[in-house]
């Protein structure tokens, strides 16, 4: 493999060999590379481009205007984040970047799981109130997107259409990012963002017109995943393998800094299960379940069936600083043993 695939959503509706055609591209797809781009999605141009433009004008804002909604200010890890402040496998990333989630009322008290401090409000900009309806229109549009998708891998994987629904109805983990990556200044690498695996269930990436993004299509070997016009970037989040018993593919990839005088942006969408639920094993059809030999085992990144817990791990290790501010109780202490413990055994 030497690019990723397309697929055409549009052919989900079409006739039922048109559909059969995209259930098994779509599990061709997630399996072998565990990336693909789509189109036929149904957001337009101008939707795009105009979310670009107010995270352009995010951007542009005076550092002291972004330092106002900084993640530091929040326990359930929403707001700016400036260079470097987001670490990957203990490294700095290269972009700055605005994290929102759903907007629901912050629920945790002390005692309760360190997990469930993840739901809250977001911060926003106050000079910027278009930015606030364009980013929660653009995370129920994608959610909308996504739902299509989650029902399709469903069916390809010989499911009701409804399966993943019991674990992210109601109050689906939606998260929206919103990136600015530097152009590389020499002192601080090329790490846009190091190598990972997205802890959800899905993601769709909206790129600009420079590249960066690469995909770890085979152990060692990087391909790159240029921007197309008119798609998004869909990859496998953790929990799917969990589901499909690593059937489905959860693929490592890295973004590299764009050189200097250039800039990159993005738009990261990603949706994931209810806080509280439990990722469940799917009873795959035989030829599929021959196939699936269990998601991959890394020390350095276990995979906890428990939503929660698996988007917290990652959350503490990314914003060190914010979980050494709101998490450093015994919560977030036995969030890491559990992790310690369970390792391969978690999945």
């Amino acid at each position: 493999m030497n690019s990723l695939p397309l697929l055409d959503l549009s052919r989900l509706g079409g006739s039922p060999r048109d559909r059969e055609a995209f259930l098994a591209d779509l599990r061709s797809a997630a399996r072998e590379a565990g990336f693909f781009y789509l189109s036929g999605h149904g957001l337009g141009a101008q939707v795009c481009q105009t979310l670009f433009a107010e995270a352009r004008r995010f951007f542009a804002l005076p550092e002291a205007e972004k330092l106002a909604v900084e993640m530091i200010r929040s326990p359930h890890f929403r707001g700016y984040s400036r260079p470097g402040a987001e670490l990957t496998r203990g490294k700095p990333d290269w972009r700055e970047q605005f994290d929102i989630g759903a907007e629901r009322e912050a629920v945790w008290r002390s005692g309760d799981p360190a997990w469930l401090r993840l739901q809250g409000p977001n911060q926003w900009p106050d000079s910027l109130p278009e930015l606030r309806a364009a980013l929660l229109g653009w995370r129920g549009a994608l959610t909308e997107v996504s739902i299509r998708l989650l029902r399709a891998f469903a069916e390809a994987l010989g499911q009701d259409r409804e399966a993943f629904a019991p674990i992210y109805a109601g109050a689906p983990n939606q998260h929206v990012k919103i990136i600015r990556y530097p152009g590389g200044d020499g002192a601080s690498g090329d790490q846009g963002v190091g190598a990972h695996k997205d802890s959800e269930l899905l993601t769709l990436l909206l790129q600009d017109d420079q590249d960066g993004l690469e995909v770890e299509v085979e152990e060692g070997r990087w391909i790159k995943a240029p921007p197309r016009a008119g798609t998004f970037v869909v990859n496998i989040g953790e929990l799917l393998e969990l589901a499909s018993n690593g059937y489905l593919r959860a693929t490592m990839h890295r973004v590299v800094a764009p050189p200097p005088g250039r800039e990159r942006f993005s738009i990261a969408f990603f949706l994931g299960a209810r806080l509280d639920a439990r990722t469940p094993l799917l009873d795959l059809p035989l030829e599929l379940a021959a196939q699936a030999h269990g998601p991959a085992s890394d020390p350095a990144n276990p995979l906890l069936r428990h939503a929660g817990e698996n988007y917290l791990k990652g959350r503490l290790r990314s914003h060190p600083d914010v979980a050494a501010r709101y998490y450093a109780s015994g919560h977030a202490d036995k969030l890491q043993g559990q992790i310690a413990g369970e390792g391969s055994g978690s999945v």
